[in-house]
């Protein structure tokens, strides 16, 4: 769950600070005061986990000159500034210079109130989406979202590191739900074009008018961003549902391309939901534009042909869900774990992460079973699982392996509380997890 935001209060005096400190924490906020501008400064950082409120006049570095330093450092940071009544000429001159707003003295505590909501909401998002955006420019935490070791998914991940390093355009196939498009955003974050734009337009989300001028223009006085060839010129241009491209659309694509040359400076990844249908993706386009686009491919697993990553990928989801719900994550039978296993999963990892919260909200309701999820959502499904052919083995293995990695996990690695919940001795443990290629060292906290 998020943490508070920080609001710091930078006043020279005292009763100012606390008074003001003392009305916000009663709001919830966590706060800290400082005397001085400059002590305020040593902890100021380009991350400040929340907001500042300080006054124009102080001693020393005055509110102006604190105001510059602390946009020179992060532009982002919200600052409301405390001004008195002969000095909101100078308070408007602070916005102009990025102040988030202000208030005049002798002011209204519960316009502070919602003054410091808006602000640390806005302040939030910021710094959430600067979150993402690292995290989407570092491959290795990318590649490690890509759960699972099934031989589908060290093929897929062998692919992406691959073709990271390729200049040509990207095709990438897959049913709904599999995860193409953080497969798109690995391709981007494991090559050479990692630190360029990444700029994703969904196809079918726009009529053909409005998708046209969002790829190519023109450009508008009143719009705020660039076409997106140009928004991603020298990085990463993903278009999801490319299928859903019209023909004109498709034409003009297709000349973009062609004048970029070879090698393209700026690299395109289309994305096709089409192979789940009775038409594929080279079906619904131009061959010439198709094999532009198509000359490198990936191809991303259906989730029922990862074998036990499904367990893996339930565990992880059931956990975090747990986590965000403040319960027990729901503990699964080895029929469960078969059900698991064996469902359909037409709705692929998205499917099996709404299952997952569902599990974990009739677990913290004290009622329901995974089983009962799946027969919802697949009607058609048995209470009683079939093998489909696969040795029951297979089925086994996985839930032990589950089973182990569960223990471990909620262990943090702790060999001797794993053997004991699971009555196991040491030699016997240890087999076991050099078979599963568990390795003690990636529960230790």
């Amino acid at each position: 769950m998020p943490s508070a935001m920080k609001i710091a209060i930078i006043d020279d005096e005292k009763d100012m600070r606390q008074s003001i400190s003392q009305w916000l924490a009663l709001s919830g906020y966590d706060t800290e005061a400082f005397p001085s501008a400059e002590e305020a400064l040593k902890v100021l950082g380009p991350d400040y986990p929340g907001i500042v409120v300080t006054d124009i006049k102080m001693p020393g570095m005055d509110g102006m000159q604190f105001l510059k330093k602390l946009m020179g450092n992060d532009s982002s940071l919200p600052v409301i500034m405390i001004t008195g009544h002969g000095d909101v000429p100078m308070a408007v001159e602070a916005m102009r210079m990025g102040a988030y707003d202000f208030l005049e003295k002798p002011f209204n505590p519960d316009r502070m109130s919602q003054l410091a909501k808006k602000a640390t909401t806005a302040r939030r998002m910021t710094l959430d989406s600067r979150a993402l955006r690292r995290e989407l420019s570092d491959g290795g935490q990318l590649m490690k979202k890509l759960i699972g070791a099934s031989p589908v998914m060290a093929r897929l991940k062998e692919d992406i590191l691959d073709l990271g390093q390729a200049d040509g355009h990207v095709l990438i196939e897959g049913e709904t739900g599999t995860g193409k498009t953080l497969v798109a955003h690995a391709l981007h974050a494991v090559g050479s074009r990692a630190g360029k734009k990444f700029v994703l337009v969904s196809c079918s989300a726009h009529e053909e008018e409005a998708l046209m001028k969002r790829l190519f223009g023109p450009v508008q006085p009143e719009d705020s961003r660039l076409p997106a060839v140009e928004e991603a010129r020298g990085g990463t241009l993903v278009l999801e549902d490319i299928e859903a491209l019209s023909e004109a659309a498709q034409s003009r694509l297709l000349t973009f391309i062609n004048d970029e040359g070879t090698p393209p400076e700026t690299r395109i990844v289309a994305i096709s939901n089409m192979q789940e249908q009775d038409r594929t993706c080279e079906d619904a386009m131009r061959p010439d534009l198709f094999y532009r686009l198509a000359s490198l491919r990936i191809t991303v697993p259906p989730l029922r042909q990862r074998g036990e990553d499904i367990l893996t990928l339930f565990t992880r989801f059931s956990e975090q869900f747990a986590d965000d719900y403040g319960c027990e994550a729901p503990q699964v039978s080895a029929q469960e774990a078969a059900q698991l296993l064996q469902a359909p999963w037409p709705g692929n990892v998205r499917q099996l992460f709404n299952v997952a919260e569902r599990a974990v909200l009739q677990e913290r309701r004290g009622s329901g079973t995974i089983a009962s999820l799946l027969m919802s959502d697949h009607q058609d499904m048995q209470p009683v699982m079939t093998t489909e052919g696969k040795p029951l083995k297979e089925y086994v293995e996985a839930f032990e392996r589950m089973l182990i990695d569960n223990t471990m996990r909620r262990h943090k690695g702790s060999i001797a509380s794993v053997m004991d919940e699971l009555c196991l001795p040491r030699r016997t443990l240890n087999e076991k997890m050099a078979k599963y290629g568990l390795q003690r060292s990636d529960y230790l906290s």
